[in-house]
């Protein structure tokens, strides 16, 4: 749901990029979970006092954990991930996916395997346009953007994703043959 970027204020809040298209939904619940989208260590639940969305900076929010009432206890959960059990999720409409549902998918070119999304980098204030799949490849990382002419199939349930690349991409990332 979000990625906490740091303390923000003095009273124990977090400021935190906002990873869904459903972000006034978190100004409502009341309790959450915070860990590693990657599981280690295991998320756990934390109630929450208030979640507000940012006026002054687009795609984030504000979120203050019961509990936690200063700079020194909101610093714990820097780099950490906001999470929902997958039981609250919001149905999702044809075409667009969970973050969590395409890490760990496997990408080809044709029958090429090129490699395995290690992440999913998102448009906002350090990143405009389409959203990237960072693969991870014998060769480094590459960034493919995450659009439709592109991922031509995305089968998460095989956590399979086929693409087409566009002539240059692999060379930009250093990948080229």
């Amino acid at each position: 749901m979000a990625r906490i970027l740091r303390p923000r204020g003095n009273k124990g809040e977090v400021a935190a990029v906002l990873l869904t298209d459903f972000s006034e939904r978190l100004t409502k619940l009341t309790e959450v979970y915070v860990g590693r989208a990657e599981g280690t260590p295991e998320p756990y639940k934390i109630g929450l006092q208030s979640c507000w969305l940012s006026q002054n900076h687009r795609g984030q929010g504000v979120f203050h954990f019961a509990g936690i009432n200063s700079i020194n206890d909101a610093e714990q959960f820097r780099g950490m991930d906001v999470l929902l059990p997958f039981e609250q999720r919001v149905v999702l409409p044809e075409g667009h996916y969970f973050a969590s549902d395409l890490i760990g998918c496997s990408v080809f070119e044709g029958e090429k395997l090129l490699g395995t999304v290690s992440d999913v980098e998102f448009p906002g204030d350090e990143i405009r346009g389409t959203p990237l799949l960072e693969v991870r490849t014998a060769r480094g990382e590459i960034l493919i953007p995450l659009a439709m002419d592109i991922c031509t199939r995305i089968d998460t349930v095989a956590q399979r994703i086929e693409v087409v690349l566009p002539e240059g991409l692999l060379d930009l990332d250093g990948q080229g043959a």
